[in-house]
């Protein structure tokens, strides 16, 4: 399957997956600060255009809310066929559920992606 992507910060590296793994990561583009029991947006660098019939849907990596804190806020994002235009930036909205801020910084892996 041939996806067109834009990457919106070319030092940041592209989506990637082990091989055999059914997801593969994406990596925030710019350092955020979720304050305690609060949702923020994290730019997570692609806008991708997922084939016809497809979506792209949106996970916490397993390790995220033990290492950082914090959960996928609507539990699986969703990214229609439709949202790949220059500034349709895909993001994961991200609840810290910690009583202590959480900083993702620029090239965290948080969250996964599955077409």
């Amino acid at each position: 399957m041939n996806i067109p992507i834009k990457r919106f910060n070319k030092d940041i590296p592209l989506p990637a997956a082990d091989p055999g793994a059914a997801c593969f990561d994406l990596f925030c583009r710019e350092d955020v600060t979720i304050p305690p029991h609060t949702i923020k947006a994290v730019p997570q660098n692609i806008a991708l255009k997922v084939p016809d019939g497809h979506a792209l849907l949106l996970f916490s990596r397993s390790s995220t809310p033990l290492r950082k804190g914090l959960m996928m806020a609507n539990s699986v994002g969703v990214v229609d066929p439709f949202y790949c235009g220059d500034n349709d930036e895909n993001l994961a909205f991200l609840y810290n559920f910690t009583d202590q801020p959480v900083t993702v910084e620029a090239g965290d892996r948080i969250v996964q992606g599955m077409i």
